[in-house]
């Protein structure tokens, strides 16, 4: 059987990365903290627009509940994708092997694969389920998918490429979950007459 396969990145947008690590480098020092705690701790804003989503959708129609409800799963099976193709591709991260001095976060170590990013693909796929569900909170969670992707690349964890492919798998998984999840409205609909009606619909 042949081994999986061991990409490097450099030659892709090695330089690309090199000039906005630079960049990032001397942005001034609260920027630079703004940035790394965004880019850590930003996912936290996606669950908020989910919750959101899911109270708004509570005054509308079954498919729209559906669909909120089917972002927790987008994001899994999203992940999942994610997390194969990191174990295929096995390509090192940019601050591995690029000598791009001090990075605005920890680089992970060996073996912590960076294509694709983790952080992008969950954030798109996101964002894309709320955007069947709610435009104006998907629009949002947009906003916040495409900050949260160049921020993976601002504090030196991820090549450009890492980030577009992340997109691209993100978008792909929760636009078909999103597409498939207005079959569960029947469902939804039956369980908002029973015990869940609290959480499914508003008084």
């Amino acid at each position: 059987m042949s081994a999986p396969l061991a990409l490097d990145g450099r030659p892709i947008d090695g330089g690309l990365y090199l000039r906005v690590d630079h960049w990032a480098q001397h942005l001034p020092g609260p920027v630079q903290h703004l940035v790394a705690g965004f880019s850590a701790y930003g996912l936290g804003l996606l669950a908020v627009l989910m919750l959101a989503a899911w109270w708004r959708a509570r005054r509308t129609d079954g498919a729209a509940m559906a669909r909120v409800l089917a972002a927790p799963f987008a994001v899994v099976l999203a992940f999942a994708a994610d997390t194969a193709l990191k174990s295929v591709l096995r390509e090192p991260r940019p601050c591995q092997v690029l000598d791009a001095g001090r990075t605005l976060e920890v680089c992970p170590g060996v073996g912590d694969w960076s294509l694709p990013s983790n952080h992008t693909v969950i954030v798109f796929a996101g964002a894309a389920v709320l955007w069947h569900a709610d435009r104006r909170l998907g629009a949002l969670a947009a906003v916040l998918a495409v900050a949260m992707g160049l921020s993976r690349v601002l504090v030196g964890v991820h090549y450009p490429h890492d980030v577009l492919l992340g997109a691209l798998v993100g978008t792909a998984a929760g636009y078909l979950l999103g597409l498939l999840a207005r079959y569960g409205a029947p469902l939804v609909e039956r369980a908002r007459a029973g015990r869940l009606r609290p959480w499914l619909a508003a008084a």
